[in-house]
């Protein structure tokens, strides 16, 4: 069986990678900070899908968290799902550098370090893949947060032409709004979020791996985010910032 790692894998779009991949078959590698929260969701995985489920918990932003999960990726899966991140609910001049650096170390040089884990053995066997979990918001400009989903999707679309391998893929996911813990734990108020923009995360999981089959390098969940992206393209960089300053998943 395929067996396929998920980083941030207890909740929102993670959790629904895990379901989905579980009800095809892979083994799953699930890694996370709680350990008793990723022991719970192996367990209910188990019993539904009757999948085997490892757990790894680990901090992705520290080097010992970071250097057990590459060392477990270079064991090899057949599927990396880099989404582990999160939000800070202040503006970029309000937030203690300290926090800053911390989601750049999730954000891109755990995005860096764990892909660069797993796609050697990929290339060696011929098959395999990684997604990376960016952010609409990568297409705009909304401080640190956009910057570093910016980052990923660069970083995706540069590994994958690195790679020169149709049967080795790397792409970036940049999902709009998605109801998850996301917002909530990063203490957002996205009251004024319109409903119809809200995704489901199991919709965007199953639109990122149809995107992946068709071997895209950047895959934007739904119709409507793909139009706020092209609008964002054709307006000043700085005015399509103030207009979707709250956009992200």
């Amino acid at each position: 069986m395929p067996t396929a790692m998920i980083t941030g894998a207890t909740a929102g779009i993670g959790a629904a990678f895990a379901r989905r991949l579980a009800g095809d078959g892979f083994t799953l590698v699930l890694v996370a900070r709680d350990e008793a929260r990723l022991t719970d969701v192996a367990g209910q995985l188990k019993l539904r899908y009757g999948v085997n489920v490892e757990v790894l918990a680990a901090d992705l932003a520290t080097d010992e968290g970071l250097s057990r999960v590459e060392s477990r990726l270079r064991d090899g899966v057949d599927l990396l799902v880099n989404n582990a991140g999160f939000g800070h609910p202040g503006a970029f001049l309000e937030v203690p550098v300290e926090d800053e650096v911390r989601m750049l170390k999730v954000h891109c040089e755990a995005v860096l370090r764990l892909t660069l884990a797993a796609l050697p053995g990929m290339k060696e066997r011929d098959r395999g893949a990684v997604i990376n979990v960016a952010s609409v918001a990568a297409f705009f400009t909304r401080g640190t947060y956009s910057a570093s989903k910016a980052w990923v999707v660069n970083f995706s679309e540069s590994a994958a032409a690195e790679v020169r391998n149709p049967r080795v893929k790397v792409m970036a996911l940049c999902p709009g709004f998605v109801r998850t813990e996301f917002h909530q734990r990063a203490t957002m108020d996205v009251s004024g979020i319109p409903g119809f923009l809200w995704l489901k995360a199991d919709n965007v999981v199953n639109e990122a791996l149809r995107d992946l089959a068709l071997g895209k390098r950047v895959s934007i969940p739904d119709a409507r985010y793909k139009a706020i992206v092209a609008l964002g393209r054709l307006v000043p960089r700085g005015l399509a910032g103030r207009i979707s300053a709250r956009i992200g998943r």
